[in-house]
């Protein structure tokens, strides 16, 4: 296979790397010490490979003596030199992709003769899990990496034209797996010019994803992609006790309290977990975070707790429709499997609604976002942006983006920010000098040629028109329950969302407040009909439902 890299990677840093907001922590000899019960000290000598990019990884390293250098970014794959950190004694290598089963992003390799400790992965995840301070060490500092290489665009290239559908859709799921990546932009990356020459690429091998550096997928789907990257390792059992659609906030509590108490549980997501509150880049009001805290983060610690109680999770992984006639549950996934729960919880959540602007929809995979990360913030860089929408989401992502982006306005139809935002980001939205906000307004008109180039706002009172330049708009308007998959047998109310609990005149009295018109499934979070739309009460309604999935199996399916 054809090595995009030119020359060898140049090594920057020649002083051990400090600590950055406790991404390095320097384990205390008593910690190393207790590291040691799970694994073993080996002898490594001067330019010994612990880890290669793009391979997966076999052990967690701590250095007990000597120094090791981690290359973060594939050398000269986009044309940058290579960046190596280096790490002493106390140290330890590796992300949270280490628990995850996913390759390593980085070349991990010793710099002169010493010694390390070499910990299995499954010791390294119980210790993760059941050790409150060293595993927190460890698993704080795995979690502020990831965040570092994806702001940093280490790990996959994506070599590919911004305004193709296909790269947006690997972009798009690079994102909300969380999964570090740079996209080489053919229509204004030089680099990316010289990878398509150097591997002979014509149309229809684009876009490229290049993993460690070597590994060259031409034209790949998702599915591929999430394969080579060990995101979705297991498939789903054929039967289980309880099966829960959609890895949101409700989903994920549905599945860890499930877990916890002894039920075997699959948790599947057609895209990643986390659902929407992953995309959020600081939650600010949730309880206990009064600093606040990243919806990645967020989702990352609930995986790792689903797992660690022996939940199965598996994403991406579509499911397409359920069939409960005749009183057994299947639900089949879009690749063909089916599973035979004894037990539903739909936690499917929302899908956003599209902007009806006129020509809109000629930039739609290309030039709109539904998230604002520090993904898509990379993405717009510098750039004026515009962000449509009056809820917390809007403030959240007018707030971020305006860290970097030059100006943002922000478009809101209603009278004023106070009805559908929480007052605090009210006051951080008009307290910042680089948001602009456009009240009792709509965007009704997007212009441009292959790209986005300005949209129109029109003031709705008066009629005045005002065309702001931008190539990003953001769109925060809300969203409807994707409950399309359930098909018609499922009772909705007039705006689609799942009834559930006993309602007068239905056939046949429900006994479970969560329960659906389908014995056995069950519906929480956003896709309930009645639903608190906020992130608490998803996870209290994930973690209510247990109770009621207990006594349901507990009575054999029966409702009387």
């Amino acid at each position: 296979m054809t090595d995009p890299r030119s020359e060898p990677a140049e090594e920057v840093t020649s002083a051990e790397t400090p600590d950055a907001l406790g991404a390095y922590p320097r384990l205390t000899p008593p910690q190393l010490q207790a590291l040691s019960e799970h694994g073993t000290v080996v002898p490594v000598s001067e330019g010994q490979v612990l880890a290669r990019a793009g391979e997966p990884i076999g052990s967690f390293f701590a250095v007990i003596e000597g120094r090791v250098g981690v290359q973060d970014t594939d050398p000269d794959a986009d044309g940058q030199r290579a960046r190596t950190e280096v790490h002493g004694p106390g140290r330890f290598v590796g992300d949270i992709g280490l628990l995850e089963g996913q390759p390593s992003f980085a070349t991990v390799t010793a710099l002169e003769a010493g010694t390390v400790l070499a910990v299995p992965i499954p010791a390294l995840e119980r210790i993760v899990t059941g050790d409150p301070v060293l595993g927190d060490i460890i698993l704080r500092a795995y979690l502020i990496r990831r965040s570092l290489a994806i702001g940093a665009g280490a790990g996959l290239r994506i070599v590919g034209s911004r305004f193709s559908p296909d790269t947006r859709r690997l972009l798009d799921f690079a994102a909300r797996n969380r999964i570090p990546h740079r996209l080489l932009d053919l229509d204004g990356d030089h680099a990316a010019e010289l990878i398509v020459r150097r591997l002979s690429l014509d149309v229809g091998d684009l876009p490229v994803v290049i993993v460690g550096g070597t590994r060259i997928m031409r034209n790949p789907s998702v599915a591929d992609v999430s394969e080579a990257l060990g995101i979705r390792r297991a498939q789903p059992r054929p039967t289980c006790d309880l099966l829960v659609v959609g890895a949101g906030p409700a989903g994920l509590a549905a599945t860890v309290y499930a877990a916890s108490d002894g039920l075997s549980v699959v948790l599947c997501d057609s895209v990643a977990t986390g659902g929407q509150a992953a995309r959020s880049a600081r939650i600010e009001n949730y309880l206990g975070f009064p600093a606040g805290i990243s919806g990645a983060e967020l989702a990352e610690r609930a995986r790792l707790q689903a797992a660690k109680f022996g939940a199965t999770v598996i994403a991406p992984a579509a499911a397409e429709a359920l069939d409960a006639a005749g009183g057994a549950i299947t639900v089949r996934f879009s690749d063909g499997t089916t599973v035979t729960p004894r037990a539903v919880v739909v936690a499917s959540g929302m899908e956003y609604r599209r902007l009806a602007a006129k020509n809109l929809d000629r930039f739609e995979y290309t030039s709109v976002y539904y998230a604002a990360t520090i993904n898509e913030a990379r993405e717009c860089g510098i750039d004026p942006v515009v962000v449509v929408g009056g809820g917390n989401s809007a403030g959240q992502a007018a707030v971020f983006l305006a860290g970097t982006a030059s100006h943002v306005h922000l478009v809101v139809r209603g009278d004023e920010l106070g009805a559908d935002m929480s007052r605090y980001l009210v006051a951080q939205v008009e307290d910042h000098p680089r948001i602009t906000v456009h009240v009792r307004s709509e965007v009704v008109e997007a212009a441009g040629g292959s790209r986005l180039e300005s949209v129109t706002v029109e003031h709705r009172p008066s009629g005045a028109r005002e065309e702001l330049p931008t190539a990003h708009l953001f769109v925060f308007i809300g969203a409807v329950p994707a409950t399309a998959w359930l098909g018609p047998g499922l009772e909705r109310d007039e705006r689609g969302y799942l009834l559930t609990g006993p309602r007068p005149g239905a056939a046949e009295p429900l006994v479970q407040p969560f329960e659906t018109s389908a014995p056995g499934v069950f519906a929480v979070g956003d896709v309930r009909s009645g639903s608190v739309k906020r992130m608490s009460a998803a996870v209290g309604e994930g973690a209510s439902v247990v109770k009621m999935v207990h006594d349901y199996l507990a009575t054999g399916g029966s409702r009387s």
